[in-house]
């Protein structure tokens, strides 16, 4: 499985970036999608995560600006992120869980750069 993320960029504080990750590949059932992001010297963390039957949770700092979403038809997800502040510069990476029977195996894109800063 193939991870593509994109959308990532600069953007002043208060504005808006959404970003996409589309799977590709020998894609059997994808249960989880997930984004996380690492921060220059911090470790790697959840951001975001939506299970095949659309329940999500988020990290507490995102509630309420961020949003994921996924398009099964697709193999899609999407991080709709807005109010941006500084704290959220990061590189941003999205995972997803794919279920062949018993096993269950993820798969991590390579990350793309979120800049907030004015």
């Amino acid at each position: 499985v193939q991870l593509q993320a994109s959308g990532g960029g600069l953007a002043q504080p208060g504005g808006s970036l959404r970003l996409s990750c589309a799977a590709s590949g020998r894609i059997y059932s994808i249960e989880s999608m997930g984004w996380y992001r690492q921060a220059p010297g911090k470790q790697r963390e959840l951001v975001a995560h939506i299970t095949s039957g659309g329940t999500t949770n988020y990290e507490d700092s995102v509630k309420g600006r961020f949003t994921i979403s996924r398009d099964n038809a697709k193999n899609t997800v999407y991080l709709q992120m807005n109010s941006l502040k500084p704290d959220d510069t990061a590189v941003y990476y999205c995972s997803v869980g794919n279920r062949r029977l018993a096993s269950l195996d993820y798969y991590w894109g390579r990350g793309t750069l979120v800049t907030v800063s004015s």
